[in-house]
C-alpha cells in the first residue's frame, strides 16, 4: 500500500519525480531537425517535447494509453443537486462493463485500456453540508484506489468519473481551493431550482467546513466524493511512475487541483485535454495554468474529453518521433 495516512500522501507529494531535463532538452533539438519550418506545427511540437521528457526519450510515443473511469455516490445528491437519481451511478457502471457508453467507443477508437473502478456505491459518502464526506480512513483507501488503479506499463494516463451528484462536490472543492462564488453549474441539466439548491449546499459546505480549508487534503475529505479521491490518487500515481495525463473536465480538474495546491508543481505532467461545457471549467483550468487542447462543447464526463485527446497526442509523437530529419531525408535546411 502507497500511504495508510495522509500524512504519507504529503510525503509522497513531497518527493515528486520532476521530467528528465536532459530529454527535454534532446527532444527539442530533433524536433529542430525535422522537415518542417520551425513552430509549423504549433502546441503539437510542444506536446512531444514534454512528453518526451516525462517518458526519458527523444522520441516520445502513445502506443499504451489507459483510461479508468472510476464511480462513486454521494450523499449531497440526497438533497436534489442533480437531474438524475443517484441509482444511475451503478447503473452507468454496468453500462461501461458491457461496452456501451461513449467512453467504451472513444477507448476503441484511440486503442486504449479501459479500466472501471465502482467504489463502494452501495454507501455514498456522507452529505457534507452535516459533516466530513468521508473519514480519514475512507478518503486514503479511495486514494490508495486510484494510486494503485494505474499500469505501470501505460505511456499516456487519463482518469475519469461516473457519479450522480459530483459537479456539486466538485464546485464545492474549486470554491474551497481558490475562493470566490458561482463555481456550481449546470451539470447534469438542472434546472434554475436545481441550481439554487447546488448553490445553497456549496455555501453550506464552506461554512461547515471552514476550519479545513487551509489544508488541501482534509478540503478533499470533508468536501469530496470516493472517485475524486481516486482520480487524485491516481494522477498522483502516475506522477510516481514518470507517465504524463490528460486531464479531462471539471469534476477531474476539481481532483487535479488538491494535488495542485497541496504541492508546487504536482501537475506538472498533466495537460488539459479539452475545455468543457461546464460553465466554471475554463475558470478552474486558468487557475491550473493549464491550456486545453481541445473545446468541443463537451459535458459528458467518463473522461470523453481527455480520451478524445489522446488522438492529438498521439498525433503529436507520430510527427516527432516519426518524421524524418533534414539529414535524413537529404532536404535542404532553412537558412
Amino acid at each position: 500500500m502507497p500511504f495508510q495516512t495522509l500524512a504519507d500522501v504529503r510525503t509522497c507529494l513531497a518527493k515528486l519525480p520532476t521530467a528528465d531535463a536532459v530529454f527535454v532538452a534532446a527532444a527539442e533539438a530533433r524536433n529542430g531537425q525535422l522537415t518542417k519550418p520551425p513552430g509549423a506545427l504549433g502546441r503539437l511540437e510542444r506536446v512531444a517535447i514534454w512528453m518526451g521528457g516525462w517518458q526519458g526519450t527523444d522520441t516520445p510515443h502513445a502506443d499504451r494509453p489507459q483510461i479508468v473511469i472510476f464511480a462513486g455516490n454521494h450523499g449531497v445528491a440526497a438533497r436534489g443537486v442533480s437531474a438524475f437519481p443517484s441509482e444511475v451511478t451503478a447503473q452507468m457502471v454496468g453500462n461501461f462493463a458491457h461496452g456501451g457508453a461513449a467512453i467504451n467507443q472513444l477507448a476503441k477508437a484511440f486503442g486504449a485500456k479501459l479500466d472501471v473502478h465502482a467504489l463502494d456505491l452501495d454507501h455514498p459518502t456522507a452529505d457534507f453540508t452535516e459533516g466530513p464526506a468521508m473519514t480519514e480512513a475512507e478518503v486514503v483507501a479511495a486514494l490508495v484506489k486510484g494510486y494503485e488503479a494505474v499500469d505501470p506499463a501505460a505511456d499516456l494516463f487519463v482518469a475519469g468519473e461516473m457519479g450522480i451528484g459530483n459537479t456539486t462536490v466538485a464546485a464545492a472543492l474549486a470554491a474551497a481551493l481558490y475562493g470566490g462564488s458561482g463555481w456550481a453549474g449546470r451539470g447534469t441539466g438542472v434546472d434554475n431550482a436545481g441550481l439554487a439548491r447546488k448553490e445553497a449546499a456549496v455555501a453550506a459546505g464552506l461554512l461547515r467546513h471552514k476550519d479545513a480549508l487551509g489544508d488541501p487534503l482534509q478540503v478533499l475529505r470533508c468536501l469530496g466524493g470516493r472517485e475524486i479521491a481516486a482520480m487524485a490518487g491516481a494522477i498522483l500515481g502516475a506522477r510516481m511512475h514518470r507517465i504524463p495525463v490528460i486531464l479531462d473536465g471539471f469534476i477531474a480538474c476539481s481532483a487535479a487541483a488538491v494535488l495542485a495546491k497541496a504541492a508546487p508543481g504536482a501537475l506538472d505532467h498533466c495537460i488539459a485535454g479539452h475545455l468543457s461545457a461546464e460553465g466554471a471549467h475554463g475558470r478552474l483550468l486558468e487557475q491550473l495554468g493549464k491550456e486545453p487542447l481541445l473545446s468541443l462543447g463537451l459535458r459528458l464526463g467518463e473522461g470523453s474529453g481527455a480520451a478524445l485527446a489522446i488522438g492529438v497526442v498521439k498525433g503529436a509523437v507520430a510527427c516527432h518521433s516519426g518524421m524524418a530529419t533534414f539529414a535524413e531525408a537529404g532536404v535542404a535546411a532553412g537558412a
